[in-house]
């Protein structure tokens, strides 16, 4: 008795007990590897972003216990059993699916909420008939952001998927002076590959030059959307004068055409945004103080009005471009339908505005061959001289393969979206290869759900 209370025999037991439940853990894991319902347990869970302790949720478990008659397992089982063989197959699956084919590239980098960058590769496949799949297949930390990183994670993504150099025929990015240099830097390598910059981030630079000239209106639109933000007062003043109006929106820079949904937003509501500011105390908040100064300003309602009426097209062609597989003479025609527009447009600021997208297309090398590539394509001019810019090894049979070829990088930047779903405020101690694997589950279940 006295020696079942000695801390020698407490520790022995404890050891003893620690052995025996990691030689449970370990059946459990063995046994359930063969589990077909705990494989597609963490499968569903992962491609629908559902964090995997779910299943410890006793109320979650007895559920799936009741409903399915199987034996939930644990999420260290789930974590440890099950993610790396469905990343294996996922990975295999995309191999398999882009085998023998002509493919499309685009890359971007972004900063994640803990400060790392973070670089995506997604690969597309040019089908001749219909557009393509296409995949997330590489995503990678980076030290820092040059040519030089993208270009060593652009290889090591094609290497990773077995894509002969002479497939990859076409590569997509913003124009970022970095994504330039590396695109020219690859063509040496990539002797089939042309380099197209994004035609929706082109015309979101131009909507940015709008923005620039009209400072009164941008002052305007900053100052009105602080007023109401954390203010549950105000909010409410604003739904009882203006039941039917939605808040004014508060639009981000670096989210395209958003200022100009805005504009648009005070042209059709600017007596109504006027009689609420003047219900509103000035000495409550500086951003009223502003917001009344910037209404009153001298023909801000002329140019509200000019903006609506020459630079919405903007906002419809960008939200066009976005679109999933456009045909390539569809997007061309969108981006024409601007450059035809903004030939009309007088005075100095709509030269100005039509400068900087005549000096966005100038500067799209890519854009100006898949001009011509689309003009063949559709026999719009059988005259076309097309040897001009396009790389020394391309074949006529290549051509065909870029009639749903994309002009924006779109698709990248929907899997950072679903890159920061997954990092939320709640799961920011995700180590980033974990990271990595879930998300590269997710995104291409997505864009099999999709594609069927």
């Amino acid at each position: 008795t006295q020696h079942l209370k000695t801390e020698k025999h407490i520790k022995a037991v404890k050891r003893a007990e620690n052995l025996s439940e990691k030689k449970k853990q370990q059946l459990v894991t063995n046994s359930t590897k063969k589990s077909s319902f705990s494989k597609d347990l963490c499968f569903a869970l992962l491609s629908a972003n559902i964090p995997l302790n779910k299943v410890s949720n006793q109320c979650f478990r007895t559920f799936l216990e009741v409903y399915t008659g199987n034996n939930v397992p644990t999420e260290t089982n789930l974590r440890l059993g099950y993610i790396d063989d469905i990343f294996d197959e996922t990975m295999s699956k995309i191999k398999l699916e882009l085998s023998g084919k002509k493919v499309w590239v685009s890359i971007d980098e972004t900063t994640d909420i803990e400060g790392r960058f973070v670089a995506n590769v997604i690969v597309g496949i040019l089908e001749a008939d219909y557009p393509g799949k296409q995949y997330l297949v590489h995503s990678e930390q980076l030290e820092k952001t040059n040519y030089s990183t993208i270009c060593r994670v652009f290889d090591k993504a094609i290497g990773i998927i077995g894509i002969p150099h002479e497939d990859v025929l076409l590569f997509t990015s913003d124009a970022a002076p970095y994504m330039t240099k590396a695109g020219n830097t690859l063509k040496a390598f990539y002797s089939k590959m042309i380099h197209i910059t994004c035609t929706a981030h082109g015309l979101h630079r131009v909507a940015e030059e709008v923005r620039g000239k009209f400072n009164n209106v941008d002052k305007l639109i900053s100052s009105v959307k602080k007023i109401f933000r954390k203010a549950p007062n105000r909010v409410q003043l604003f739904k009882n004068e203006a039941p039917h109006l939605n808040l004014p929106p508060e639009p981000i820079i670096t989210r395209w055409s958003t200022w100009i949904i805005a504009s648009n937003y005070y042209c059709e509501n600017i007596e109504i945004i006027r009689n609420i500011l003047e219900k509103l105390d000035a000495d409550d908040a500086v951003s009223i103080k502003k917001a009344k100064k910037y209404i009153s300003r001298a023909g801000i309602e002329r140019d509200l009005a000019y903006i609506k009426s020459n630079f919405t097209i903007l906002t419809v062609c960008i939200t066009k471009l976005q679109e999933q597989g456009l045909p390539l003479a569809e997007a061309i025609n969108v981006f024409e339908n601007v450059e035809k527009a903004f030939e009309t447009l007088k005075g100095p600021i709509g030269k100005a505005v039509f400068n900087k997208l005549n000096n966005v297309a100038h500067k799209n090398v890519g854009l100006t061959i898949l001009k011509n590539i689309s003009n063949v394509l559709s026999g719009n001019n059988m005259n076309t001289e097309l040897e001009p810019g396009l790389p020394e090894d391309f074949s006529t049979d290549d051509l065909v393969y870029f009639k749903f070829a994309p002009i924006t990088s779109a698709d990248i930047e929907r899997s950072f979206s679903m890159y920061k779903t997954l990092l939320s405020n709640n799961r920011r101690s995700f180590h980033f290869e974990n990271l990595y694997k879930h998300l590269i589950i997710q995104c291409n279940f997505q864009e099999q759900s999709q594609n069927k």
